[in-house]
């Protein structure tokens, strides 16, 4: 724009004129031109935004692996508690019905007995007994 301010300067002093500055206000391309340029803008603009998304879909997959990966840990850790606070639990049944036993082994089994009917009788149950049933002989007891 210098060069063209000084050639402008020699032909303006002629008629006394002193160009201070030449500046570009627009510029048109011929239109193949400019539609060519506009289309090698769109396809590169196109490019970095299918990089973009590819990255995008490559950093998603890796996050939804790591999530899985921790899934299955906390699953399997939470399992590994369940089992071990289940045994702990069986453990103190186990011991609860050994004292029990211990103290009254006849009481003991009465109850068990009972546990075991009631889980097998329900609404509507028809029940066949022999004469020398536990359970028969009970009954017949309390009367």
């Amino acid at each position: 724009m210098d060069k063209v301010t000084k050639e402008a300067n020699i032909k303006a002093a002629e008629y006394g004129l002193e160009v201070v500055e030449v500046r570009i206000k627009r510029t048109d391309l011929p239109p193949e031109i400019a539609n060519s340029i506009f289309n090698r803008m769109r396809t590169e603009r196109e490019r970095i935004a299918m990089e973009y998304r590819s990255e995008g879909k490559e950093e998603a997959t890796k996050i939804r692996a790591e999530t899985d990966k921790e899934k299955t840990i906390l699953v399997a850790e939470a399992y590994k508690q369940e089992q071990a606070i289940r045994g702990e639990g069986d453990g103190m049944a186990t011991k609860i019905y050994a004292d029990a036993f211990n103290k009254d082994p006849k009481f003991y089994s009465f109850m068990r007995s009972m546990e075991a009917y009631k889980k097998s009788l329900k609404t509507d149950t028809t029940l066949l007994m022999s004469e020398d049933s536990d359970f028969l002989g009970f009954l017949n007891k309390s009367k």
